[in-house]
Formats: C-alpha cells, sequence, structure tokens
C-alpha cells in the first residue's frame, strides 16, 4: 500500500511497518480529502471496544508515576496539608488538553509530532526540541534511579547505590529481550493497581481526609508559602506535553489508526492516562496531609516516605513502600529511558521503533550517564529526586510553543469544524506552565548546577 503520509523527507525515516496511524494523510485539501474519510461520519465505539483501545496512556502513567512522582506528592502533603488540594484541577486540564493536542496534530498532519514540528518549521526546529525533551526525560531518568535504590534500601536496608545497580541489571536485561511493548504495558498495569490498592487502604485505614479542609484546599486558588517550587515539580511530572508527545509514537506501536481520533479511543486512552495518575498522586498528597502534615514532618529520607503507610501496615511499612517504589521506579525508568532515546530519535529524524538498535543501545547509554552522575551526587536520593523532578520542566516551554503554533493552523480544519475549545485550553495551559517554570527555575537554578 502507497504511504502518502510520507509527505516530507523528514517522515521519510519512520519506517513503513510503522505510519499505521497515519497512513494516507496529505497535507493539502478539506479535511475529508486529506484523511481519506469523513470524520463526522465515525462511529463511537463501545466502552468495550474502547478499553481495547486504551494502551499507550497506561504507558504514559506509569512513567509518570514514578519515584519523582510518589516523593513530590508526598512532600506536597507533608509540607502544605490539603491547601494545595486545588492543583489537582489543572494538572486534569493540562494533562487533557496537552495529551488531545498532540493526537490531534498528528493524525491531522498525518505526523507524529516532532515529525510535524519538522515539516513546519524546518530540521532545527526539531532537533531542538527533540533534545529538550531528552534533557527532560534525562533528569527523570536521575530520579528514577536514586528512587529505586531508596526502594531497595527501604525493602532490604541495604546501600541505595547497591540497590539501584541490582535493579539497572534486571533493567539492562528487560531491553535486550523482544516484546518490550506488550510486556512493558502489562507490567505497568499491576504496579498502578497495585499503588492505588495501598494508598487507598492507608486512606481507610486512617478515617479518611477532613472533608471541610479538603473542599477549602480544592476551591481556594492561591500558593501557600513556599509551595511554588514543590508545585512546579509536581506540575511537571503529572502534566507535561512530554507525555502526549509520547504518546502519538506509542500509538504507532500499539497500531492506532485514524479513525481513533474520532471514535472517541485516542479521548479515552487521554483520559484514562490522567485520571488513573490523579488519582495515585491525589491520594499521596492526601496520605501525606493526614499522617505527615499534623506533625510537622518533612520528607527528606527515604525512611520517611515509609511512614506514609504506618497507619494501615504498622511496622510492613516501610518493605511495602519500598515495593511500591521499587515498581514505581522500575516501570517509569523502563518506560522513561525509552521516551526520552525515542524523542530524541525523533528529533534528529533517526529510527524511533522501541526495539531497534539505535534506541536500545541510547537506553543503555542514557542509563549509564544517569547512574554515574546519580552516584557522584553527595546528598540524599530523595533529595536529588526532588531537584531532577523540577528540572523536568524544561521541556514544556520549548515543545509546547511548537504544539500551539500548530494546533492554531487554520489549514488542518478546512472543511471541518475547528476545535475553539482545544486550541484555547492549549494556549492557556502553556502560558500557565511557562509561568511557572520560570519562576521556580529562576529560583533553584543554583540547586540544579549542583547536580553536574
Amino acid at each position: 500500500m502507497e504511504k502518502a503520509a510520507r509527505v516530507s523527507a523528514s517522515s521519510g525515516q519512520l519506517k513503513e511497518e510503522k505510519l499505521m496511524a497515519y497512513e494516507n494523510t496529505k497535507v493539502g485539501g478539506t479535511v475529508e480529502e486529506r484523511l481519506g474519510f469523513d470524520p463526522t461520519q465515525v462511529e463511537k465505539l463501545s466502552v468495550k471496544a474502547l478499553l481495547k483501545k486504551v494502551g499507550p496512556g497506561i504507558i504514559l502513567t506509569g512513567i509518570v508515576i514514578g519515584p519523582g512522582n510518589i516523593t513530590t506528592s508526598a512532600m506536597m502533603g507533608s509540607d502544605y496539608g490539603y491547601s494545595m488540594m486545588w492543583i489537582l484541577i489543572p494538572i486534569i486540564i493540562m494533562g487533557i488538553t496537552f495529551t488531545m493536542t498532540s493526537y490531534r496534530i498528528a493524525i491531522m498532519t498525518g505526523m507524529p509530532i516532532l515529525h510535524a514540528i519538522r515539516h513546519y518549521y524546518g530540521g532545527a526546529a526539531s532537533a531542538f526540541c527533540g533534545i529538550a525533551l531528552f534533557l527532560s526525560c534525562f533528569f527523570f531518568t536521575l530520579g528514577n534511579i536514586s528512587g529505586t535504590g531508596a526502594g531497595m534500601n527501604l525493602m532490604f536496608g541495604i546501600n541505595w547505590k547497591l540497590g539501584a545497580l541490582i535493579m539497572l541489571a534486571v533493567l539492562a536485561f528487560c531491553y535486550l529481550t523482544k516484546g518490550v511493548y506488550s510486556k512493558v504495558e502489562k507490567g505497568i498495569l499491576i504496579c498502578i493497581i497495585g499503588m492505588i490498592v495501598a494508598f487507598y487502604a492507608t486512606l481507610v485505614a486512617t478515617g479518611g481526609p477532613n472533608w471541610g479542609q479538603f473542599g477549602r484546599g480544592l476551591t481556594h486558588w492561591s500558593f501557600a508559602k513556599g509551595s511554588f517550587t514543590t508545585a512546579l515539580a509536581y506540575v511537571s511530572t503529572n502534566a507535561a506535553v512530554t507525555a502526549g508527545i509520547y504518546g502519538t509514537y506509542l500509538g504507532l506501536e500499539k497500531k492506532w489508526r485514524k479513525q481513533d481520533l474520532f471514535n472517541g479511543a485516542m479521548r479515552a486512552d487521554a483520559i484514562t492516562h490522567v485520571i488513573s495518575v490523579v488519582l495515585i498522586s491525589g491520594a499521596i498528597v492526601l496520605v501525606g496531609a493526614i499522617v505527615l502534615h499534623p506533625h510537622h514532618i518533612a520528607i527528606k529520607a527515604p525512611a520517611q516516605l515509609g511512614d506514609l503507610l504506618r497507619p494501615f501496615l504498622g511496622n510492613a511499612a516501610p518493605i511495602v513502600m519500598g515495593i511500591a517504589i521499587v515498581g514505581a521506579g522500575f516501570s517509569s525508568l523502563l518506560g522513561n529511558t525509552q521516551r526520552g532515546v525515542v524523542l530524541f530519535q525523533a528529533g534528529m529524524d533517526k529510527d524511533i521503533g522501541l526495539e531497534s538498535k539505535a534506541v536500545r543501545i541510547g537506553c543503555l547509554l542514557c542509563l549509564a550517564i544517569a547512574t554515574a552522575i546519580c552516584f557522584a551526587y553527595g546528598g540524599s536520593p530523595t533529595q536529588l529526586i526532588f531537584i531532577a523532578n523540577v528540572a523536568t520542566s524544561v521541556a514544556t516551554p520549548v515543545a509546547g510553543l511548537f504544539m500551539v503554533l500548530i494546533v492554531w493552523k487554520g489549514e488542518l480544519y478546512t472543511g471541518y469544524k475547528v476545535p475553539r475549545a482545544l486550541q484555547v485550553s492549549m494556549t492557556i495551559c502553556y502560558i500557565f506552565a511557562v509561568y511557572m517554570t520560570f519562576i521556580a527555575l529562576q529560583k533553584n537554578f543554583a540547586a540544579l548546577i549542583q547536580i553536574f
């Protein structure tokens, strides 16, 4: 079958078998002419059919819910109680907006995001975005390596560096085996379910939140004193453009078709991802607010993370928390490292297949360098996790700008209703993210430099 989606030299590097979601899409003419069908006539899928289509969102959740997310969520609750619960609302809006904008651009242009950026703005812009996205993922990897080490420390009492090396050896084995996508998807789903059960059981054991304070925290939108940096770290891990952009490449692995934008599959996937992230990280914030905040306990070491589950598990809490952190860290390491390398490869117009030699070697090199940096860092692994999470915010100001520009291109919607609500939401979310990033990084630039 002819692959008309290869409208530019930039998309030529995508192997033909990887173009399933974007095949036969043209850049000129009406939407119906470009897609090859009338999107208004596409039937909505049943709930059962939608469940079969959901997949990339699950992997994205596993990537997002890593040690950094657990640590930052616990900090939000322990440091500020219920006062910052309102941040969950913009996270839901931003997460769905960034993901749906990415999916829409990919289908309407016939190219995944970085290939679309290359088509409209040239190779330099695509490469710059690819590097920024890679760096964001690389910082996330730093937190994940430290986190898996911290989890092993909680479980077995061993040095966190030795624990991290053990998990990295297991990870390297996974990278060298076949069927990576299906294994990652199933493994991450198990980790997600386990974390949801553990933290919600703890909420029940503590008697649940103070609903009056919880409601006040949701409705009073103001930053608690000293909370800005923690809030940025929390937002940048739970709602970043990186997740949506990578989703457009995972869609190739899932064998999505163009019709999935209009039959509800991609929307269901985006909502599944964002809601599952909020359900987990929100529960951790609540547990921190209930268990640690009243006693003025600040998260500065891995052992304090174990205190979160003591009301439910008693002395077994550190071990169970260690298992949760290792599981979260491992799944996030596996998915996030691949994400960074794939996005870098895409920015440079190279092979993006998850099982390609270039991606596998790139992942191993990335892990080796990140491990060296982590082991050279003199502070607590928990501190490194937090600092690395703040640094992950660098991707949104760069790649998000081009996404805003592309989603406003009128030529993409000729003969079709313009998604004005999505355009406006994307613009507002981008401005909000850039504002938070600029202020927080300005305050923490010196701390970030110390990592290196």
